[in-house]
């Protein structure tokens, strides 16, 4: 994971899943880690992903359409829960969530080589350690975890501004980016020129981007991702609507997509990589993410050779 990061390599492959929620007794949390750790380890990826989590509900006047609860600590739950998965953990960090106290301590213990900072979900959100002292904590730490940032190509549709921000996080010591989940290959495609060209033309040292995929197979998914901020298509969401099995139609829906971001970056020589993930904790959706990872993951191997 680190040499390809490092090395700028296209087809880096991740696997993203949460913990499990923190009202859990630690017998049932051992069950679902036991049930991931069979799920995970059938497959071929670079690393897994441990993602963080925070209430958005400041970020949209919408109704949340599942209700807010608190998750085991990403890094808790990598380390001592799925220590039997011998693949590196990519631990989320929400650092909004955390005293400066708690942030460097974990800083200084050491137990996670690979991490990716998330800041607000909202510019009037109340923290207690914002984005930029986590990125100064990080480099007055003596333990530096390889560092990732969020990117949001839907974002840049409007604000037209995201390649700036990941020349700022780049600035404060990212050395790769993991997008929001992407259903519009579009605005992705737009992203990807944009900060190619802003990057060259300011000689700035391209930083792979890693796009996330999901798959949608319920009415209820799908109001969920659109929720989340994720911009779906009108053609796009009409289709899946319409679709005999929503759930096989949106993998081939966002295989495709990635095949056509792959060959896109590839022609502006920018390295992309995949992230899997199932935003639904339906038993059919999460198995669909454990089939698409195989399927992207032969892609990569098609394309490599």
């Amino acid at each position: 994971m680190k040499d390809k990061i490092l090395n700028k390599e296209y087809g880096v492959l991740t696997y993203g899943i949460t913990p499990p929620k923190a009202s859990n007794s630690h017998e049932k949390i051992k069950k679902i880690a036991a049930k991931q750790i069979e799920r995970i380890s059938s497959l071929n990826i670079d690393a897994l992903i441990v993602y963080d989590v925070q209430d958005e509900s400041d970020r949209t006047v919408n109704e949340r359409p599942f209700e807010f609860e608190s998750f085991v600590d990403p890094s808790i739950y990598a380390n001592e829960y799925l220590k039997a998965l011998d693949i590196p953990k990519v631990v989320y960090r929400c650092v909004g969530n955390y005293d400066k106290t708690d942030f460097v301590d974990w800083l200084e213990s050491g137990k996670d080589n690979y991490s990716v900072f998330v800041g607000t979900a909202a510019k009037d959100q109340k923290v207690k350690i914002t984005l930029e002292e986590a990125y100064i904590k990080r480099k007055e730490s003596s333990n530096k975890p390889l560092l990732g940032g969020v990117t949001i190509p839907e974002r840049h549709l409007v604000l037209r501004d995201e390649h700036l921000r990941l020349e700022s996080k780049v600035a404060s010591g990212c050395d790769y980016f993991v997008s929001q989940c992407v259903y519009d290959v579009a605005i992705s495609k737009a992203f990807l020129r944009e900060y190619k060209n802003y990057f060259i033309e300011n000689n700035l040292e391209i930083k792979p981007i890693i796009f996330t995929l999901t798959p949608c197979g319920s009415v209820k998914t799908l109001e969920f991702i659109k929720w989340l901020g994720i911009r779906v298509p009108k053609w796009v969401e009409k289709d899946l609507l319409r679709a005999d099995d929503m759930l096989a139609h949106s993998l081939n829906i966002i295989s495709a997509f990635f095949v056509e971001l792959t060959s896109y970056a590839k022609k502006l020589d920018v390295p992309i990589g995949c992230n899997i993930e199932s935003v639904s904790i339906r038993k059919a959706e999460i198995e669909a993410s454990i089939s698409l990872a195989n399927e992207i993951k032969g892609f990569i191997n098609r394309q490599v050779k």
